[in-house]
């Protein structure tokens, strides 16, 4: 048992590093809980499909986190889990909700950026190298954000909610 907790205390993850990766875990854990949120009122209002939409949103942000968390264990470190704070449950409209997903995104871009910088900074190139996927993945996410807002503006709101939610719900089909 103690030769095990020597290897894995034996990681060329540096702490900076490590905490940065367990913070974004707690980000990417946040806005999975946001998107299920966002989901439940979608499905209370009647807009099955945009709470379809936000669940698959969900449920690709638990994704993101988990990636973390095992390439964190993978290099023998600790990943630790992250505590969800709780999460807005009501919105004013759909059009709100759609800014606050896009907003959302934009500040995950953000942070992605920001840890890129540090682990180049650190000269940890295996890391930076890890987080290029999640900058392509942003790109997307941003990309889709925005075409949802696009969507709903386009067909003039509340005349159009039955369109809207059928079209914001095929994005995800497209995939």
């Amino acid at each position: 048992m103690a030769t095990t907790s020597i290897l894995r205390q034996k990681t060329s993850l540096q702490e900076s590093v490590l905490d940065i990766l367990n913070q974004q875990m707690g980000v990417e854990a946040h806005s999975s809980a946001l998107y299920l949120s966002m989901s439940a009122w979608c499905y209370a209002q009647g807009l099955r499909g945009c709470g379809e939409f936000f669940r698959k949103q969900s449920d690709e942000e638990r994704e993101h986190m988990m990636k973390i968390f095992h390439y964190i264990t993978h290099a023998g470190a600790l990943a630790v889990s992250p505590e969800v704070p709780k999460v807005e449950a009501s919105f004013d409209d759909l059009r709100a909700i759609l800014v606050k997903a896009l907003d959302q995104e934009i500040q995950i871009t953000e942070n992605f950026n920001k840890m890129t910088e540090h682990c180049q900074k650190v000269r940890d190139f295996q890391t930076a190298r890890f987080l290029q996927w999640y900058l392509d993945e942003q790109l997307e996410e941003e990309r889709q954000a925005r075409r949802c807002i696009e969507i709903f503006d386009l067909m003039n709101a509340k005349d159009a909610l039955y369109d809207i939610d059928r079209e914001i719900h095929d994005l995800k089909k497209g995939e």
